[in-house]
């Protein structure tokens, strides 16, 4: 009679099968679901004629944009669902609880809000100036007026949809695994290459989309990713200051930029300056930080993965 050289599946079937799998590589699990269901949805829209032109159908417009209709339904059912989805199979609740107390930790120095809300415009303004050779207008009134109403769309919309899968979920599990450095490198490009499906759509410009472009833009997510773990850690993993700060960068590329900086207002232009900037950020952040990014192991507590028989 043979022997069963895998005792701990007789004793815990559940470690078997789908369930076992997301259990012992939730990462793995994540990412993968993550694609899977941002792509399925997103693929009416890259089909229509906002995107190839396959099917006889464009999306409606909601406040001047088919992407609330055709990008945001493929964001929520990725990052978010497939962190909470993976979490709850391989941690249980207490898990659940840990990642939910990440997303609601608003109680974080006034500092940071500030320096988030402010540096990021501030950084791209700089950059701006030096890529336009100081050719700078001051925006329109109706600019300034949408600027706050915008970042609190973004901040439900994008940072909802995305962080609480990229940062809440991902970034702990490879910092433990792989510390800061490396888990920030891991993280960046699988952010990046997320997207790719969209550049065949409105949103990534198509059909003048370059390789150029989005090679820049998955570069600019690696960069960026330096400087969001920094801050997520630093904060003692407060998700909404993470959220606040990707969605800074949205909210002024698609508000106040075109009208400060008309000269380079092109896709491309703008691409090359988010790129400089982040760049330019991730080195300040990473030689102020020797590379640790603030990361402190004591705060990672380990997941209690639950066995049911």
């Amino acid at each position: 009679m043979a022997v069963n050289s895998r005792p701990d599946i007789e004793q815990h079937p559940s470690q078997t099968g789908l369930r076992g799998f997301i259990r012992r590589r939730p990462l793995i699990s994540f990412f993968v679901l993550a694609n899977l269901l941002s792509w399925a949805a997103w693929t009416p829209y890259i089909l229509s004629a906002t995107g190839l032109g396959v099917v006889n159908f464009t999306f409606p417009s909601l406040l001047g944009s088919t992407q609330f209709a055709g990008v945001l339904p493929g964001a929520y059912l990725g990052p978010i669902l497939a962190a909470f989805i993976v979490t709850a199979v391989a941690d249980g609740k207490e898990g659940v609880r840990r990642w939910v107390g990440r997303m609601t930790k608003w109680r974080v120095s006034w500092v940071w809000y500030v320096a988030t809300a402010v540096g990021v415009p501030a950084a791209i303004i700089i950059t701006g100036l030096a890529v336009s050779d100081g050719d700078i207008h001051m925006p329109p009134v109706a600019v300034l007026v949408a600027y706050l109403p915008g970042l609190l769309l973004q901040m439900v919309t994008t940072g909802l949809a995305e962080e609480p899968g990229w940062r809440d979920f991902a970034l702990p599990r490879l910092q433990r695994k792989f510390g800061p450095l490396v888990a920030t490198l891991v993280l960046g490009p699988l952010w990046g290459l997320w997207h790719l499906p969209l550049f065949l759509s409105e949103w990534g410009g198509w059909p003048d989309v370059t390789p150029m472009r989005i090679g820049e833009f998955v570069a600019s997510c690696c960069v960026l990713s330096v400087v969001f773990t920094w801050v997520f850690n630093r904060t003692g993993q407060s998700l909404p200051l993470v959220m606040l700060l990707h969605v800074s960068i949205n909210n002024f590329l698609s508000i106040a930029y075109a009208d400060m900086f008309p000269s380079i207002a092109s896709a491309e232009q703008a691409s090359h300056v988010t790129l400089l900037a982040s760049t330019t950020g991730a080195i300040v952040v990473l030689v102020a930080t020797r590379g640790r990014l603030g990361y402190r192991p004591v705060e990672e507590p380990t997941p209690e993965v639950t066995h049911q028989n």
